[in-house]
């Protein structure tokens, strides 16, 4: 009997030792990990994100498009937040989606992707991925799908570029911990009007899962009809510099790798 309860005994040690071991390797020793994700190449990315970030030592993703003809004169503002740090990503040069769905008025016959064959698209996305390089020099990329779109004519497009890119953001809301992470769709959030307590509330809700929480933001006080308030954006940070020790904050190529190489493992 008292060799049962000490082969039990050491049995529970072990056990304990794992879940323990698990718990600070998952995210680099913190309980969960925050990625901020900043669509389109905005003016207000480079003219207010960029500087916020900065102050408070954050760094960010930004899955920047040229379909509104500003990314020319953007460039050296570009090229200084990578050198600080922050991810330049892909997201297409035309920012093409389908128009046929529901709520897409927006979307122009040129950039239809019901108009797009996959060589199309997929020529695009190199070409995009050739002019961050001369931006920044980077070789490693992470990708976002514009308006979360996947398939050309029900074929997924990404499929022969998975080479070309770490991961890809999608735009379903989900909080995975790191073995039911999809890399090629990753979830987020997208962010429209919430309040800077609506955006601490998820964060709070992926330290209690112990998952990943991607925010994906347009507009950040103005220039896209998907936006957010300065004050809202700017509480969420201040709260994510406060709880430093306990989130582990970076950019989706970073998380990603990281993901990547721990899903090796399991």
């Amino acid at each position: 009997m008292k060799k049962q309860l000490t082969f039990l005994f050491l049995l529970y040690i072990t056990f304990t030792t794992v879940i323990q071991a698990q718990n600070k390797t998952s995210w680099k020793g913190k309980k969960c990990a925050v990625v901020l994700t900043y669509d389109d190449g905005l003016n207000t990315h480079v003219n207010r994100v960029i500087p916020a970030l900065d102050s408070l030592g954050l760094k960010g993703t930004f899955y920047i498009s040229d379909y509104f003809g500003g990314l020319q004169a953007q460039i050296p503002k570009w090229r200084v937040a990578a050198a600080k740090g922050h991810e330049l990503a892909n997201h297409t040069i035309n920012h093409p989606c389908t128009g046929s769905l529901p709520g897409r008025e927006f979307v122009k016959p040129d950039a239809d992707l019901n108009n797009y064959s996959i060589r199309r698209m997929t020529d695009e996305i190199r070409t995009m991925n050739t002019l961050l390089y001369a931006i920044d020099g980077k070789v490693k990329r992470t990708f976002a799908y514009p308006c979360g779109d996947t398939k050309i004519n029900n074929t997924p497009y990404l499929d022969g570029l998975k080479d070309a890119f770490i991961g890809a953001r999608g735009v379903s809301p989900a909080m995975p911990t790191i073995d039911k992470i999809d890399l090629y769709n990753i979830n987020c959030y997208m962010v429209n009007g919430q309040t800077g307590e609506e955006l601490i509330n998820l964060v709070k809700q992926a330290e209690a899962k112990q998952g990943l929480l991607v925010f994906l933001f347009h507009g950040v006080g103005g220039e896209h009809s998907l936006n957010v308030s300065l004050s809202a954006h700017h509480q969420l940070l201040q709260y994510l510099k406060k709880r430093e020790k306990d989130l582990w904050v970076a950019p989706m190529l970073e998380v990603a790798e990281f993901a990547k190489e721990q899903q090796k493992k399991l």
